[in-house]
């Protein structure tokens, strides 16, 4: 809304502080997605259910996000992106809340299958809303900010989780996410422009454009990134103890290193993916196979396996946030729906790279594979990109931007 204190000029290269509303909100979501490895143990028990159906609710919010993306994208299409955006956080800390005081198992896995639904409407009304606030070659920026929450997430969001959990049980960690959605549902009230997200284009129009070759192969690039990162992810855990031979109390600090490294990777990121698209998937890419090849044959070296924790943090979720960007530039012509697909593809990842990482467990090939399976998918993406990469740089800002790389 002109002339709140929400509304920042983007002069000088400054974000619009609205972004950073929407962030917040985000991290509040993000930490919900990921504080559930700490507290499955705990709630499994209250609950009296086993551990691994204790950890179908991670399942379930995977599923959620991929579905609810396109789903809700397409339902809030016709909303101003303020209401749509209410709506989301509002049903996200009603679901919370449910899910706090629950003690039917049943019941609380229904709440994260909506909650990510929620979610994920949140996650693609709000990048639409980002890139409509900034000029048209600011995209890279603005997707850094928003992504930038759910790398905090990652680094508050699991050991956060775990100390609520551990202090006062997991019931009080569903009260804190709901209750940290408060400030960013009044901000979202207060600050988010009461900007149509309605197009002429309408849905058929906009799915065309989604159609487009360049569209798919990017979305197809961002879900082998983003498998390969929640492959290593998922299991960091056990190769930190196992492998490195570190004890227990390392794991926390080891997993806000790759945090850490993440919010990293994304901060930089965020003008390089709109300036230097080409160098930054280019050579991010390269760095980013040669990181996971080198932490599954180093992985017995403490020190090494620390360090890369932290490097592939940053070089993982810089290329997955130049990959968003560059979807988002590519389905220009689908703005209430582009965001959606861009979500869902990472949520299509980040539920592909655990199951890849798992079977190879499963197999025998010891707790380096799931790196050296992350190995494979980011070779996978880098193949395909050579041979797309006339399809994927063809508009006049992305070949200004070649030239400049």
């Amino acid at each position: 809304m002109p002339g709140s204190f929400f509304d920042v000029a983007v002069e000088s290269q400054l974000m619009p502080l609205a972004l950073y509303v929407l962030a917040l909100a985000v991290f509040a979501q993000g930490t919900s997605e990921f504080m559930l490895s700490g507290l499955v143990p705990d709630l499994a028990r209250d609950l009296g259910v086993s551990v691994s159906a204790a950890g179908a609710l991670t399942s379930a919010f995977a599923a959620g996000m991929i579905v609810g993306a396109p789903l809700m994208a397409v339902a809030g299409m016709r909303w101003p992106r303020r209401r749509a955006l209410t709506a989301f956080l509002v049903v996200f800390v009603l679901v919370h809340v449910v899910g706090a005081v629950t003690a039917d198992f049943g019941v609380l896995l229904v709440t994260r299958v909506l909650a990510a639904v929620a979610n994920a409407g949140f996650l693609a009304v709000g990048l639409a809303a980002a890139v409509a606030m900034v000029p048209p070659d600011a995209k890279g920026r603005a997707t850094s900010v928003l992504l930038g929450g759910v790398t905090l997430a990652c680094v508050a969001g699991v050991p956060g989780g775990a100390v609520l959990g551990q202090m006062f049980g997991w019931r009080a960690a569903f009260w804190a996410v709901a209750l940290a959605c408060l400030p960013a549902l009044y901000a979202v009230l207060r600050g988010i422009p009461e900007a149509n997200g309605a197009v002429a284009r309408g849905v058929r129009g906009e799915a065309r454009v989604l159609g487009e070759a360049r569209v798919v192969v990017v979305l197809v690039l961002a879900a082998l990134v983003n498998a390969a990162t929640f492959c290593v992810f998922t299991y960091l855990a056990p190769l930190v103890t196992e492998v490195a031979g570190l004890a227990a109390g390392w794991v926390p600090a080891v997993l806000a290193l790759f945090g850490l490294g993440s919010f990293a990777g994304v901060s930089v990121a965020g003008r390089l993916s709109d300036t230097r698209p080409v160098a930054l998937l280019a050579g991010g890419g390269i760095a980013l196979l040669a990181g996971w090849a080198l932490l599954a044959a180093t992985a017995g070296s403490p020190a090494a396996a620390v360090l890369l924790a932290f490097v592939q943090g940053a070089l993982a979720f810089a290329v997955g946030s130049a990959l968003i960007a560059r979807a988002l530039y590519a389905a220009s012509g689908a703005p209430s729906l582009g965001g959606s697909f861009a979500t869902a593809a990472l949520n299509v990842g980040a539920a592909v790279g655990p199951a890849l990482g798992g079977l190879a467990l499963a197999a025998g090939l010891g707790h380096r594979s799931p790196a050296w399976a992350a190995a494979v998918l980011v070779a996978a993406a880098l193949i395909i990109g050579v041979l797309a990469r006339r399809t994927l740089f063809t508009s006049a800002d992305d070949q200004s931007s070649d030239l400049r790389a």
